[in-house]
């Protein structure tokens, strides 16, 4: 299902492509209190757009700074 950008609540799934994690990095930025659901029902785990996408910059940030290898060696 594609994601709609006026979406303000996305569930784990949808955070998670958004993100560019796996389920149990997922899981661990919760548990690490890093990212936090705002309704849990079930096995549902919800999430403001705003966050995960602030998230999202946090963590391409994190992979430009330990990971610069990645893209400056593509051009080359």
């Amino acid at each position: 299902m594609p994601l709609s950008n006026n979406c303000k609540v996305l569930t784990a799934p949808e955070a998670i492509e958004i993100l560019d994690i796996t389920r149990a990095r997922m899981s661990q930025l919760i548990k690490q209190g890093k990212i936090t659901p705002v309704k849990k029902l079930d096995k549902v785990s919800l999430f403001l757009r705003a966050d995960v996408e602030e998230k999202r910059k946090e963590l391409e940030a994190l992979r430009e700074k330990y990971q610069p290898y990645n893209s400056a060696n593509e051009d080359e």
